[in-house]
């Protein structure tokens, strides 16, 4: 692939070893139980979260010493720099915490404040999705591809948590619920690589964080989807967490207009 939008081959590779490095403390560590704090949020931390994200910062540290750094966990590190990681340690915290399998590690490289690589790893599924600049999306190294719907009323909908939308933001959610053919909820990250690999059609969030979204936009896009914000506008690490990803422009561009006609929403 050589150079692309700033992401090499060197880069993808070092992703994958990020996120096998993750994938071993998760194993390993689970066993030994999991020490849940409750943060000043309210959201879950525990130990396996912070063990995580503090071995692949020394790993980039060790490898890509300019590159900036942020995550959920510790404070964010040369945001300045061209190229900058953004990490969840375990994305889907309580899920994790519960038992539901839907958690994982997420894992993007930013350049100049686009997220161009992404990985999203669900091990509790054996499921590793990869999105980098001109190469189809992979699950576990198969190229996938999003299913273009022909419009919301033949689309299947996730949410991966209403918890997180505020009151101006809950209509939105209920309006493409009157109109969507089916709607799954609770999938945290898992729900955007289903989406890229043709298994849903729509996926909408609120609340989100840079680190819980940042890899969905390479993966998506690599799949031949649509991702944005809810006013239409293309993802970047100043995005405002509200998410909207679709299979094809059809369903996000009804989409988009559902979100518009909601009054009381400031886009």
């Amino acid at each position: 692939m050589g150079h692309s939008a700033g992401i090499e081959d060197q880069h993808v590779a070092f992703a994958e070893e990020l996120a096998e490095a993750a994938r071993t403390i998760l194993a390993q560590e689970t066993a030994r139980g999991l020490d849940v704090e409750v943060k000043p949020d309210r959201s879950f931390v525990t130990r396996i979260d912070r063990l995580i994200e503090a071995k692949l910062r020394q790993m980039i540290a060790a490898r890509f010493p300019a590159h900036g750094i942020i995550g959920e966990e510790e404070e964010d590190h040369e945001t300045g720099a061209s190229h900058v990681w953004v990490l969840d340690p375990i994305d889907g915290t309580a899920p994790f915490i519960v038992g539901i399998p839907v958690y994982g590690t997420l894992i993007a490289l930013a350049v100049d404040g686009v997220p161009r690589l992404g990985v999203i790893d669900v091990p509790a599924v054996d499921a590793r999705w990869l999105g980098a600049p001109e190469r189809a999306t992979t699950l576990n190294g198969t190229k996938v591809r999003c299913r273009d719907c022909s419009g919301l009323a033949q689309a299947v909908m996730t949410n991966s948590n209403q918890d997180y939308m505020s009151a101006a933001e809950l209509p939105v959610l209920n309006a493409l619920r009157r109109v969507t053919a089916n709607r799954v909820y609770g999938g945290a990250c898992l729900n955007y690589g289903r989406l890229a690999e043709g298994r849903s059609d729509l996926a909408l969030d609120a609340g989100q964080k840079v680190f819980d979204f940042a890899p969905f936009r390479p993966i998506i896009e690599g799949a031949g989807g649509v991702i944005s914000d809810w006013a239409g506008r293309p993802l970047t690490l100043e995005s405002d967490g509200r998410i909207l990803a679709a299979g094809g422009l059809r369903c996000h561009d009804a989409a988009l207009a559902v979100i518009a006609a909601e009054a009381g929403l400031d886009a």
